[in-house]
């Protein structure tokens, strides 16, 4: 039976216990499984390899991203070098221009170490990503919509170009969630999660997610967790499963307030520039909308010079200043020196993540009491 994605949501991967009629995957809270003999086992021998609460909640990915392999980490950034390490010494990956700081370190600070090389290109520019491919490139590592500027790459177009030159896509659909995007449909290689933020989506757990479609990559990738063995854990897969099956009503709620507020603040008087891929006048609202369904729920904003960005901060009371995003609560982060705080100052003000950049994950609270909230920080945070 073919399901739509509400259904999936809830019923797919593995859809309760067949041994009990648990409505719920049990968590298999062992390190070792029981073998009847020598080269005889029941499918699992040890839980850094196998573990069925894992292997539903991969199960369940790969069903929601419309892929056929899941693999299942102990955070985003473990899922983000298990990828990396199937690249060699020599190797190059072209990168989306802003994307998680997390994400720049770990190429920037320890795969360079290895030889492994990156070049930052805006990757919603077609023609360079094109010009950034040489000899030694041998994938494109594409944030969309990017963190924290909310660019937005064509990812189908982008696939097509990578293709061409015999190169990877692996897209980091955070963001969005397979809920609002499935970039495996649209021609990506690798889908990358960090199940912390919106899969989770209580603050409560950490996690990484790869899914693929095609069986000799998911080979390689299965082998690069098992042998690196940063895999998630029995009981934080069950909490990962647990928020997927809220994942369709909180997503609808988390787009439905950052759709409000975004146009709040576009219209309000106390706002430099708004970057929201869901607002009409975004640059990349068109591709936005052809791509995925809607412009997800994180917004980031500069306020106009009267007003201090860090007494702004200080002067909320209902919103959270917290690192993450994708909570049922709304937090707001400062990416210049919380979440971005890696990326070299220069490149950081280059591609635009300067200091006074404040980003916002929308949460499901009333609307209106986030926009009190919002207008109250701002006017306490006026100079003179």
């Amino acid at each position: 039976m073919s399901l739509k994605r509400n259904s999936l949501i809830i019923h797919g991967g593995v859809d309760g216990d067949e041994t009990t009629g648990a409505v719920n995957i049990p968590i298999y809270q062992t390190s070792t499984y029981k073998q009847d003999g020598l080269g005889e086992n029941r499918g699992w021998e040890y839980s850094r390899t196998g573990n069925p609460t894992r292997d539903a909640l991969e199960k369940l990915i790969a069903d929601l991203e419309e892929g056929k392999y899941g693999l299942a980490f102990a955070s985003g950034l473990a899922a983000i070098n298990t990828v990396l390490s199937l690249f060699k010494s020599g190797d190059k990956l072209v990168v989306s221009s802003n994307i998680y700081g997390g994400t720049f370190r770990i190429l920037d600070n320890v795969f360079k170490n290895f030889g492994i090389t990156y070049e930052i290109v805006d990757t919603s520019d077609e023609e360079a990503v094109e010009q950034a491919i040489d000899s030694d490139v041998k994938a494109v590592y594409v944030e969309s919509p990017a963190n924290p500027l909310l660019t937005v790459t064509d990812i189908e177009a982008v696939a097509k170009i990578a293709h061409k030159h015999n190169l990877l896509l692996i897209v980091d659909n955070t963001f969005l969630t397979p809920y609002l995007q499935r970039p495996l449909s649209l021609g990506a290689d690798i889908v990358i999660h960090s199940g912390t933020k919106y899969l989770g989506g209580h603050s409560d757990t950490v996690s990484g997610l790869v899914v693929v479609k095609d069986e000799k990559l998911a080979d390689r990738l299965y082998y690069l967790q098992n042998s690196i063995g940063g895999v998630l854990p029995p009981f934080d897969s069950f909490l990962i499963i647990r928020g997927i099956k809220t994942l369709g009503v909180r997503m609808d709620r988390h787009q439905e307030n950052a759709t409000k507020i975004a146009k709040w603040l576009q219209e309000s008087p106390y706002i430099e520039k708004v970057y929201y891929p869901g607002l009409e006048s975004d640059e990349g609202y068109e591709i936005q909308k052809k791509q995925a369904d809607g412009g997800g729920a994180m917004i980031s904003f500069v306020l106009k010079p009267e007003y201090d960005y860090r007494v702004f901060f200080k002067s909320l009371k209902l919103i959270t200043l917290a690192e993450s995003l994708g909570g049922v609560e709304s937090l707001v982060c400062h990416p210049a020196s919380m979440t971005h705080a890696a990326i070299p100052r220069e490149i950081r003000e280059k591609v635009g993540i300067v200091d006074e950049l404040i980003r916002f994950s929308v949460g499901i609270e009333d609307a209106e009491d986030l926009i009190l909230d919002l207008e109250q920080a701002i006017l306490a945070s006026k100079k003179g």
